[in-house]
């Protein structure tokens, strides 16, 4: 398990950055589309995406449909298992405690994260959840990627709605 430590520089492949692209514009069409919070995911197996999500828990009267849990559904569809052992997800925003679980019981691999939460992230902002040792899997964390760009359109997300 590799926890991403801000005072140390990640260093990220073309290829994370241009699935995080891809997040981001899901983030826009959730946005845009669906008057949601703009958070988008992609979930990368064996080099090929496998799910793609963005937050739909408003359009869909459901709690648990953020982003990384849609991209999770979608992956075990098309994978015909509860489980993408191994896989990346790259998402826009720090994943919260529900999207850590069901990533550590989803058996992902890796979660590249781009802003932080500082409400109610949960790979090291606010919580512990994703990268708790106590817990029978272990996936490498990484966060800051695109940073900026997703925090921009969720700051200006949120003012247009003030």
């Amino acid at each position: 398990m590799v926890a991403h430590n801000p005072a140390s520089p990640t260093v990220f492949s073309a290829t994370d950055e241009a699935h995080m692209r891809r997040a981001l514009q899901l983030a826009a069409h959730a946005r845009d589309a669906e008057s949601e919070v703009p958070v988008g995911a992609v979930l990368v197996l064996n080099g090929e995406i496998v799910g793609l999500g963005w937050n739909r828990n408003i359009t869909l009267h459901d709690p648990t449909a953020h982003a990384e849990v849609m991209a999770l559904r979608a992956a075990g569809e098309k994978v015909a298992n509860h489980r993408v052992v191994g896989a990346t997800l790259y998402v826009t925003l720090e994943p919260c405690a529900m999207c850590a679980m069901a990533l550590i019981h989803a058996r992902i691999g890796r979660v590249v994260y781009a802003a932080t939460d500082t409400k109610t992230g949960a790979a090291g902002s606010v919580f512990d959840t994703l990268i708790d040792p106590r817990h029978n899997h272990r996936l490498e964390v990484q966060g800051g990627l695109l940073a900026e760009e997703s925090a921009t359109m969720l700051r200006d997300f949120f003012r247009a709605r003030r």
